[in-house]
């Protein structure tokens, strides 16, 4: 408690953090069904791909507007039995953290975090709507998929060839 004192006392003050979901809304949304209504009169199973991704863009201020993309598609062997693409979209306020790790970790990991339990419930009314049966995507660990995305990036710069005489012959 005295430390505490002391460091208000001397100025030492930490800025004000803040990570404020502002607006939430679905920027683009769709499912299509190929092949109904033959699709309906099979009972195969589909094979199930989910794919990710997100956008940040900054706005004014200290406000970004993150996209998560996510995009499922079924597969009934080389028939597609539905694709459902969301684009979840949140006004997000970032004030306070000059480290632009510490941003990109929020941005890139905690955003899209808060993002998915939307996006997820929309593929789910959209499958089921289009007349299959419920699907729960699984969590995602936004912030394991950011910190991967972090270190293909470092080996990629690492792997750019700087001197263009040590490039290989191509024939």
């Amino acid at each position: 408690m005295a430390e505490e004192n002391a460091a208000a006392g001397n100025g030492a003050q930490k800025p004000n953090r803040q990570v404020l979901l502002q607006k939430i809304y679905v920027k683009d949304a769709s499912i299509e069904v190929p092949q109904a209504p033959q699709i309906f009169a099979t009972n195969v199973q589909p094979q199930i791909d989910v794919n990710v991704g997100t956008q940040m863009k900054p706005m004014k201020d200290d406000l970004f507007d993150v996209v998560l993309t996510v995009t499922v598609t079924a597969k009934t062997g080389d028939d597609t039995a539905f694709l459902v693409e969301v684009q979840q979209a949140g006004i997000f306020l970032v004030r306070g953290f000059d480290n632009p790790q510490e941003k990109g970790a929020i941005l890139g990991g905690y955003c899209p975090s808060m993002l998915f339990a939307f996006a997820r419930e929309a593929v789910c009314d959209f499958v089921q709507k289009a007349g299959f049966p419920q699907l729960l995507l699984q969590p995602i660990n936004f912030e394991a998929l950011y910190l991967e995305h972090l270190a293909r990036q470092r080996a990629e710069s690492k792997s750019v060839i700087t001197d263009p005489s040590a490039a290989p012959a191509t024939h």
